[in-house]
């Protein structure tokens, strides 16, 4: 199956123009947003800003419903009542509304934490091993369809944590988790990038190249990515 993966988005509605545009050139099966749609540098007082985000994905979503979604902890941080860099009180009942409003325009199971494709495993931040040593038992025999049900159910408690699949960082970022991939490829987002990076001793390729430096700056070259969930080949686009 070929998938389109949507990386974080971070209140820059313009990048569904983008993609709408680079879908109308080739077929995707499936889209998959890697979560984090809100809060940026310095935008907390700009509720405007929210709903022309939301707009878009809403406008996005609609037309692409062959959508899924994964939150991150920027997203869920709004849920949750829970501060974090970036957050805007302001905008915390707006957000609240806007994706309870996204997931009714979706078929159910379509907006989780984590989901799975074939060989391939999309979340925000990935699955970690200290996660899965945790929750699941260091010689776990647990199938990965049957983790990521658990995952998907869990909640503030099990997941506002720095190996969760809403947090965990790549090496370089004062965490250097290792991932659990038991065979399977994993995408996130999360870690900002200058493009999007295959960790190979890993299995995991972070496409998090839309986010900026603090004055408003790229640090990545804002490339979306697709994958073959089957032969887990990607390419950037």
């Amino acid at each position: 199956m070929k998938v389109f993966v949507i990386p974080d988005i971070h209140l820059k509605p313009w990048m569904l123009e983008r993609a709408d545009d680079l879908l109308d050139k080739d077929s995707y099966e499936k889209i998959v947003f890697l979560g984090d749609f809100v809060d940026d540098w310095d935008q907390q007082d700009n509720i405007g800003l929210y709903d022309d985000t939301f707009d878009a994905i809403r406008d996005f979503i609609k037309k692409h419903q062959n959508s899924l979604i994964c939150f991150g902890n920027h997203d869920l941080s709004y849920v949750w009542q829970t501060m974090e860099s970036g957050y805007s009180v302001l905008a915390r009942d707006t957000v609240v509304a806007r994706l309870q409003e996204l997931r009714k325009l979706l078929p159910v199971k379509s907006e989780a934490i984590m989901h799975k494709i074939d060989n391939v495993m999309f979340s925000h931040a990935g699955l970690t091993r200290s996660f899965v040593m945790e929750h699941f038992g260091y010689d776990t025999d647990a199938s990965l369809d049957h983790m990521i049900e658990c995952i998907n159910i869990m909640r503030k408690t099990e997941l506002w944590h720095d190996s969760s699949p809403i947090w965990a960082r790549t090496g370089g970022y004062g965490f250097g988790y290792d991932f659990y991939s038991k065979g399977c490829l994993q995408v996130t987002g999360h870690t900002p990038v200058k493009r999007t990076y295959l960790f190979k001793d890993q299995n995991l390729l972070v496409c998090d190249t839309f986010s900026t430096y603090g004055d408003g700056s790229p640090i990545g070259d804002n490339s979306f990515v697709w994958v073959d969930t089957v032969t887990k080949e990607w390419g950037a686009v």
